[in-house]
């Protein structure tokens, strides 16, 4: 843990939870260095300028600075951070979700690009419907993952596609859609 306490006196501040999103997640350690593979969201770890990771330890968000990424297959690849310098330390990190400053959220237009947990709590607006209701919870359990939205006592089951998402805000939270006709009422 001591390298816990020299990389949280770089940040003189607290991270909020609502500053961050989750972009990925740690899989596990590789080689002896302290190494370790990752799978992203996005390409944004790859391909913008990220000084750090965000990590939820204990309860508080602890950001980790970044020696090198390795770009891998698609959104895989590998990081190094500074500090953790053997297998023991990197695999306290196995399995932890890595967050985001939201300053990247303008990169992720996609909700592929997030985890969708992340979408808990936002407004869906239609196009034609107007307000349709709160994203309560995400249906993961088949091939097709669904938002469930909470519309008055109802729970409305939206399939997750960009084909119906036509924009996302994400300082509002609000995703805005153009749902097929008859949709809502099922």
């Amino acid at each position: 843990m001591y390298f816990f306490v020299s990389l949280l006196s770089k940040f003189l501040f607290m991270i909020l939870k609502s500053e961050v999103f989750p972009a990925g997640h740690i899989n596990k350690p590789r080689g002896t260095k302290g190494e370790l593979v990752f799978s992203a969201n996005s390409d944004l770890l790859c391909n913008e300028n990220v000084e750090y990771l965000i990590f939820e330890i204990e309860g508080i968000l602890v950001p980790f600075f970044i020696d090198e990424v390795k770009a891998g297959n698609g959104n895989q690849g590998t990081i190094k951070f500074d500090g953790i310098d053997d297998e023991i330390e990197a695999k306290m990190f196995s399995g932890l979700t890595f967050f985001l400053p939201e300053k990247f959220l303008e990169q992720a237009k996609t909700t592929e690009e997030v985890e969708l947990n992340y979408f808990v709590g936002f407004t869906l607006f239609d196009e034609k419907a107007g307000k349709s209701g709160c994203i309560i919870d995400i249906d993961q359990s088949t091939e097709n993952e669904l938002f469930i939205v909470q519309n008055g006592k109802n729970e409305i089951l939206i399939p997750v596609t960009m084909d119906f998402i036509t924009d996302i805000d994400h300082k509002k939270k609000i995703i805005y859609t153009d749902l097929p006709e008859g949709l809502l009422e099922l």
